[in-house]
């Protein structure tokens, strides 16, 4: 018994005496090789770090910087000025041009499509608003909101209703949820669509009993349930 597992000890640190003896010829055949990809991995790292350090970091905080003007324009309503710029400082378009890259750079999309909708260039304000993209629970409502807003004054309800039941459903909140779902069943109820209406009004009771915003909308639930009687109410 005793032989026997010596004999079995013996056998398993020839296999591993023939793994190691193995594993070190492949490395001596391929040291080159393995010297080569080694040296190149430091190499990209170091790139890596140094890009990030030396260009991205100063060119986002000078995004930054540089922006400023143009978002206190914005908040005072001068978006021609916001967009465009005043001679001294960039605006939204020069920033997004410049520095469009940079986390700076991608929100001047967010404000570049508020603005033009509040100039009435709505096409203009789904091309950059459909751009832009952010894991923010306000701010992504809020621009996919206003892509509905914009589609809503060219008339094309359809897309308008869907822009204003996909923010209402991008994140539960008190806030943009019951605007959106109020801006929804205003549109399904002018476009005849009471059913629809009736289906986001119901969401809304459910949904945001506390946001004081949707008392007007609420009340009209018992009118939207006797649409099927007489066919005439009004979230008005």
């Amino acid at each position: 018994m005793s032989k026997g597992k010596n004999k079995h000890t013996d056998e398993n640190l020839q296999e591993v005496e023939h793994a190691l003896t193995s594993t070190e010829q492949f490395f001596e055949k391929n040291q080159k090789i393995i010297t080569y990809i080694f040296g190149v991995g430091v190499i990209i790292a170091i790139a890596f770090l140094a890009f990030h350090r030396y260009y991205k970091i100063p060119r986002e905080k000078k995004a930054q910087s540089q922006m400023f003007v143009a978002e206190e324009y914005f908040q005072k309503d001068s978006f021609n000025l916001a967009l465009n710029g005043d001679g001294n400082y960039p605006g939204f378009l020069d920033i997004l041009d410049e520095y469009g890259s940079t986390k700076s750079g991608h929100l001047a999309r967010y404000y570049t499509g508020i603005a033009y909708l509040h100039l009435g260039q709505y096409e203009q304000a789904i091309e950059y608003l459909n751009d832009f993209s952010t894991d923010d629970p306000l701010l992504g409502p809020i621009a996919k909101g206003a892509t509905g807003d914009a589609y809503a004054e060219l008339g094309n309800n359809d897309k308008a209703v869907s822009r204003y039941m996909d923010a209402a459903n991008m994140n539960d909140n008190d806030f943009s949820t019951p605007i959106y779902l109020m801006k929804a069943g205003n549109l399904y109820e002018t476009m005849g669509k009471y059913d629809d209406a009736l289906k986001v009004t119901k969401q809304l009771r459910k949904s945001t009993r506390k946001a004081t915003r949707v008392g007007r909308l609420i009340n009209t639930l018992p009118a939207l349930k006797s649409w099927q009687k007489n066919k005439q109410i009004s979230f008005r």
